[in-house]
């Protein structure tokens, strides 16, 4: 008798661990980030693939009218029984095309207090160079961050055409000038996107940075110019360390008709998130799939290995086409430390210079495109939303001279 009542005590007790610990596994199991494929050994897939945690935005757009109803006993003896029209959605903006882009920011280049080329078509217009003032054009390259090797190549050139030309009106001086920085900023780098859908899939960019450059900012006005070009965009918040950065890219995306992907769990894995925004690009069969990630340190090496392993989860199911890195470009030689250190990681294909505007140094695009090879391919000249345009060598240098 005895032993039976222990058993049955032990049974109860069995009972109430095991509904004590439910609510934990399900909570757990909330958490738990969908892959569907086979990931890497150091990174084993979950094995609950239910697709927990994770939304996807509905893409932003006006709403079917309601469909008919029968005419009820009511409505034939004159009582509206109609149900309340849903509001109206918000109308999409219109994005501005490319070729206006270009010119409204060529001309905010134009009238910012950038010194590179006036300060120097002023030096080499003077009536006589000396050293003194070949020392002054030398600063003032130093100084616009255009980097030691290539002022000094700069300034052999300068100085070797200046003896030949002789005469030095303003107008001959800055055409040469146009023609030196022109091959400083090198128009024969492909700058192009890679945009493309390919082997039936979306083209996929990442966009990668430190903290506070403004890469969920970008990521939105990127989706804006590919709107422009009628593209087919689809959006993943993979930054979910920061507060509100989700929701800021969903208002992005719905100011244009563009859909997010993001997670509804607070902290949640940015890989995950990256792999759902691409599995959704590719079933919904968009152009291009835009991932926004985390600002990270360049020296944090813990941070740095997570975003290469956000690039080979998503490389389980689709190429990485563009991993863009965006510099803030008032932040000069610094900028130059930050995308080595990037490059090194994730392979970066292209830059993205913000806040180039008057307090900006435009030689640290000469400095980044000369020792990382990698081309300069977006600029922005301000916060408004179509202030991001293609980089273009010319329009570049003659904004500085003009």
């Amino acid at each position: 008798m005895n032993q039976t009542l222990a058993t049955i005590l032990y049974i109860v007790i069995g009972l109430a661990v095991v509904g004590g610990l439910i609510p934990v596994f399900l909570k757990a199991r909330k958490n738990t980030q969908n892959y569907t494929g086979p990931r890497d050994a150091n990174d084993p897939a979950p094995v609950d693939s239910a697709g927990t945690g994770t939304l996807l935005e509905d893409r932003p757009g006006a709403q079917a009218p309601p469909s008919g109803m029968e005419t009820s006993g009511l409505e034939a003896q004159g009582v509206d029984t109609a149900e309340p029209a849903a509001p109206a959605a918000p109308a999409l903006e219109k994005p501005l095309p490319v070729e206006g882009r270009l010119v409204r920011l060529r001309a905010r280049l134009s009238k910012s207090n950038n010194a590179l080329g006036k300060g120097l078509l002023a030096l080499l217009s003077r009536d006589t160079i000396d050293e003194s003032v070949w020392e002054e054009v030398e600063e003032t390259l130093l100084l616009a961050d255009i980097g030691t090797g290539s002022t000094m190549d700069l300034v052999d050139t300068l100085r070797e055409r200046v003896k030949v030309l002789g005469v030095r009106s303003p107008e001959h001086v800055q055409a040469m000038l146009r023609e030196e920085l022109i091959k400083l900023v090198d128009p024969t780098m492909d700058r192009s996107l890679n945009i493309g859908r390919h082997d039936g899939r979306p083209a996929v960019l990442m966009v990668v940075g430190v903290n506070g450059v403004g890469k969920t900012t970008t990521v939105g006005k990127l989706a804006r110019v590919l709107v422009a070009e009628d593209k087919d965009v689809l959006l993943g918040a993979a930054d979910t360390f920061r507060a509100a950065a989700a929701e800021q890219l969903a208002t992005w995306g719905a100011r244009v008709g563009v859909p997010t992907v993001k997670s509804d769990v607070d902290g949640a894995d940015p890989a995950s998130i990256a792999f759902e925004a691409v599995k959704a690009g590719i079933e919904q069969e968009v152009d291009v799939v835009m991932v926004d990630t985390a600002g990270r340190l360049q020296n944090k090496v813990g941070l740095m290995d997570e975003l290469g392993k956000v690039k080979r989860v998503i490389e389980k199911q689709a190429t990485v086409d563009e991993v863009l890195l965006v510099l803030d470009a008032t932040t000069g030689q610094n900028g130059l430390s930050q995308a080595k250190v990037f490059s090194d990681v994730v392979n970066i294909t292209g830059i993205v210079l913000t806040k180039l505007d008057g307090t900006a140094k435009g030689g640290i695009v000469v400095a980044i495109q000369k020792t990382l090879g990698v081309p300069v391919k977006l600029i922005g000249l301000g916060e408004g939303a179509d202030d991001l345009a293609p980089f273009d060598a010319e329009n570049f240098v003659d904004a500085l001279l003009s």
